[in-house]
């Protein structure tokens, strides 16, 4: 487990350990603050002001973090924010707005490991520090596992919004199924490790597409 592996490196290399510990907080502090700062974004520019008016259009992490979403994070590799708030009242054409809404979260992270992939081939030609290159590495990675994550269809993350936006007329039944029971769905899959690896598949994918198109440029 993360823990386990922390405290052994700790006991071990108590430097490097709280290095580690204090990259991945600003890595998930990054992800967070902007994933989150893009569906008030969307929002309010389609109509709703109810999350900036709670200040949550803001990159300042102390918005959007929760406590225990961060601890949670930080010690076992997974967690969560504050939701963004949608009074769905304020959207023209709600279904539509709250797809756009819901995606643009995921696609902010997205577009985050790309950029991140692209400053880390970039810096490994200038340097060999390591813990500038870890830092990169973990932002890239980790905003690639937020995009992905979001995605999948599953109460309470972005992607359940998506699919019940679309179809929610047609398949009522699962929807209601899904969002009573989704959170219990997501944490078996996500303590049985089935998470991990079909994100983990799509990281990984995405990851040396990205590093390999920028190698091709900076090389």
């Amino acid at each position: 487990m993360r823990i386990v592996s922390f405290f052994q490196q700790l006991m071990t290399d108590p430097l490097s350990a709280v290095l580690y510990l204090l990259i991945s907080f600003f890595a998930m502090c990054v992800a967070i603050s902007f994933h989150e700062w893009a569906h008030a974004f969307a929002a309010y520019k389609l109509g709703d002001p109810t999350a900036k008016n709670l200040g949550r259009m803001t990159i300042d992490p102390f918005a959007h973090i929760d406590l225990l979403g961060a601890v949670m994070f930080v010690v076992f590799g997974f967690g969560w924010a504050k939701p963004v708030v949608v009074n769905s009242r304020n959207l023209k054409h709600y279904r539509r707005d709250d797809v756009i809404i819901s995606l643009a979260g995921p696609v902010m992270n997205l577009f985050l490991g790309f950029v991140f992939c692209g400053l880390l081939v970039f810096v490994s030609t200038l340097t060999d520090e390591y813990y500038i290159r870890l830092l990169l590495n973990y932002l890239a990675v980790l905003n690639l596992n937020f995009a992905v994550f979001n995605i999948i269809p599953i109460y309470p993350l972005d992607g359940f919004h998506v699919v019940t936006s679309i179809f929610v007329r047609k398949h009522y039944g699962v929807v209601e199924f899904l969002r009573k029971y989704g959170s219990y769905i997501l944490l078996i899959l996500i303590l049985t490790d089935i998470i991990d690896i079909v994100v983990g598949w799509a990281v990984g994918g995405l990851y040396d597409l990205f590093t390999g198109l920028f190698i091709r440029i900076f090389f």
